[in-house]
């Protein structure tokens, strides 16, 4: 029953375009089309930024992959990636109220043989040709390293956001909850000792967020263990986060912890080593579907000693999902004609994210969370996508954010007015 209901979920697609002006006279079609479209068409030809306001280009997200990453599953090509591509397209327009479209790139196969590697020149060839329809690059579900290059130089191309959401959002999110963490258990940020179990893409993006966030202590394991100097390493960008240590094993690196973050695998990281970690310590586990280490392991091995636990899951607390991030940073990106996601912006909506979770929270949004205490405390350092607040807090956080550090096309900026267009659009979603 549950595969009948996914697969009619997905029946027929999830995305379609709507008419926000409809055509219903000869009158409308005289303006949409010819001979009326003559005039935008030859305002933007004097004029390029005309675009952002008389097309749908600045409010419009690609989405694009190459299929070589997708979600936990790995390298399926391009079209096994458009349902996963078509669900951010509707979470952009559910969350946020941003419009979005797959792009699904056919670039690591030749003569309809998989060639198992990403050409990042080729990604980059077709994004660039097809930006000029689009306000904002999402890329996705691109494996590493080759995303690494990709969205470094489309974002030095481009003067329009691009935003690796596998790299990015999720570290977003974790810098959101490693601030709350130090602020529930006392500790200061400078202080903790964090190891991260996985050096992939959202690994090292982790690790540089919570460094900019002001988190010092870094030691990062791969497959084969702790990341150290003299380790042989034929990853390049891997060099740069190994650093002088005793550790060999994540189960040495874990003694004395106090925040384990894993974007790893399921089932890595046993109970007796977590036991070894410092008091009150975090325990992130975002593997997907299955936890480096299960919830239900670690309450059983802490007793009432006291941890944090945060996973990717829905059906548990502390989810770590990257529906927090990605809406609400594209938002106030594109309402503010942003040319870049800054590292300021990300940092922005991380505060934002960790803030919210000291607030109230409506009515309404508990009711969708009736087994749950919404209030600032070990089981909630995050909060819940469907917090209507989060839209307005992190889009202008974002917002302002871009406009102060020099990124943004629009001038006058009034912080204010632009929560109340958030309230009033949010209205309308």
């Amino acid at each position: 029953m549950l595969e009948e209901k996914i697969m009619n979920a997905h029946l027929g697609g999830k995305v379609a375009t709507d008419l926000p002006k409809p055509i219903k006279s000869v009158d409308d079609l005289c303006v949409a089309y010819t001979p009326g479209v003559a005039l935008p068409v030859k305002k933007i030809a004097q004029d390029e930024s005309l675009a952002f306001d008389y097309t749908a280009k600045g409010g419009l997200v690609a989405v694009v992959s190459d299929g070589t990453a997708i979600l936990g599953l790995g390298d399926l090509g391009a079209t096994a990636s458009i349902p996963v591509m078509e669900g951010k397209a509707v979470l952009f327009k559910t969350f946020a109220d941003v419009n979005a479209w797959p792009v699904v790139l056919n670039h690591c196969r030749e003569n309809g043989e998989n060639t198992g590697k990403t050409d990042p020149q080729r990604v980059i060839d077709a994004v660039m040709a097809i930006a000029p329809m689009y306000g904002g690059i999402n890329l996705e579900d691109i494996a590493s390293p080759a995303c690494f290059e990709i969205e470094d130089r489309l974002s030095e191309m481009l003067d329009i956001p691009v935003f690796h959401d596998d790299q990015w959002g999720t570290a977003v999110i974790v810098s959101a909850a490693v601030r709350n963490y130090a602020i529930y258990s006392n500790k200061k940020l400078e202080d903790l000792k964090v190891v991260i179990s996985g050096a992939g893409a959202a690994g090292l993006r982790i690790r540089d967020v919570l460094e900019a966030t002001g988190v010092k202590n870094f030691t990062m394991c791969d497959s084969k263990g702790v990341i150290y100097k003299g380790r042989p390493i034929n990853k390049p960008h891997l060099e740069r986060v190994a650093i002088e240590t005793e550790a060999r094993t994540i189960a040495d690196a874990l003694v004395g912890a106090d925040v384990m973050i894993g974007v790893s695998a399921a089932n890595c990281i046993k109970p007796e080593w977590v036991l070894k970690m410092a008091d009150n310590p975090a325990i992130f586990a975002m593997a997907n579907p299955d936890p480096e280490i299960r919830p239900e392991l670690v309450a059983e091995a802490f007793g009432d000693k006291p941890y944090v636990m945060a996973t990717g899951r829905s059906d548990y607390p502390n989810q770590i999902n990257n529906v927090l991030c990605f809406p609400f940073l594209f938002r106030g990106a594109l309402d503010v004609k942003a040319r870049k996601i800054t590292m300021g912006m990300k940092l922005a909506a991380a505060k934002a994210l960790a803030d919210a979770a000291h607030r109230p929270v409506a009515e309404a949004t508990k009711a969708l969370y009736p087994n749950e205490d919404l209030t600032f405390g070990r089981n909630y350092i995050i909060p819940k996508p469907f917090d209507k607040e989060i839209m307005i807090e992190v889009s202008a956080a974002v917002a302002q954010t871009a406009v102060a550090e020099g990124v943004a096309r629009v001038e006058n900026f009034d912080i204010e007015a632009y929560k109340q267009q958030l309230r009033d659009r949010q209205k309308n979603m």
